[in-house]
């Protein structure tokens, strides 16, 4: 079932106010309807388009049990990602990137071991036996740890796909991606270019109501990949067990 998107709504959320004018991306001259008081308009005609392009392509990844790692690092960005991403299940990173959480994915993993293997000494009772001083420095390491990497424990393997909220602010992740040939679906502001993104949605990046909106048929196509992916796996056990 293919998303509905009103264009009111958009509207609303303010998803159409781009950058000052000076500071464009010639690349977004196709998703630029106008310029109004210095400042870039988006074609909401085109976002709408891009946006369900977008949703499709996350629903198809998710339909086949993989993650979308959902990236926002900007202030006005954190609490959307968290929230939207805790609603699905899926990781994401709200606070800094790590430089190689993709492309040495296998060092990262092995530090989530060892903040799960913390998690599991303080409910076995294993922490308690240790000196104050040890405790100590165990509770710093692991604070760390999760402040980073906490959002993607359940990330076992590499992603299937990642959004970015603001792509050019997220220049790490985004050639980390583009380097191990993951989709990019990613909200593209008329100060980024979009021609490195497989999935662009021009959009404001900038507007916390901005970014909830498009976060909400981001979410929404994640729910659907779900229910397709345990659909078809009931309608395998039928088949098998008949």
């Amino acid at each position: 079932m293919e998303i509905k998107v009103n264009t009111q709504d958009l509207l609303k959320a303010g998803v159409h106010f781009g950058h000052i004018s000076r500071k464009w991306n010639p690349n977004m001259r196709p998703f630029i309807f106008m310029k109004k008081g210095g400042i870039h308009i988006i074609d909401l005609s085109k976002t709408i388009i891009k946006l369900k392009e977008a949703c499709n392509g996350i629903k198809k990844i998710v339909s086949l049990g993989r993650k979308i790692l959902l990236v926002g690092t900007k202030a006005q960005a954190r609490e959307k990602i968290f929230f939207h991403a805790k609603k699905v299940n899926m990781p994401c990173v709200t606070e800094r990137w790590l430089g190689g959480l993709l492309t040495n994915f296998t060092t990262i993993r092995k530090s989530v071991k060892k903040m799960n293997n913390i998690e599991k000494m303080k409910k076995n009772g294993t922490f308690n036996t240790l000196s104050k001083k040890e405790r100590l420095l165990i509770n710093r390491l692991y604070e760390k740890l999760y402040k980073n990497l906490g959002s993607i424990s359940s990330m076992n393997h590499l992603p299937g796909g990642v959004f970015l909220v603001d792509p050019y602010k997220e220049k790490i992740a985004l050639s980390e991606a583009i380097k191990l040939n993951i989709p990019v679906f990613a909200m593209v502001d008329t100060n980024t270019n979009p021609n490195e993104i497989k999935f662009p949605i021009p959009s404001n990046d900038d507007s916390s109501k901005s970014i909830n909106a498009i976060l909400q048929f981001i979410t929404e196509s994640i729910q659907q990949g779900i229910a397709a992916m345990k659909k078809e796996r009931e309608e395998r056990s039928i088949k098998n067990n008949s």
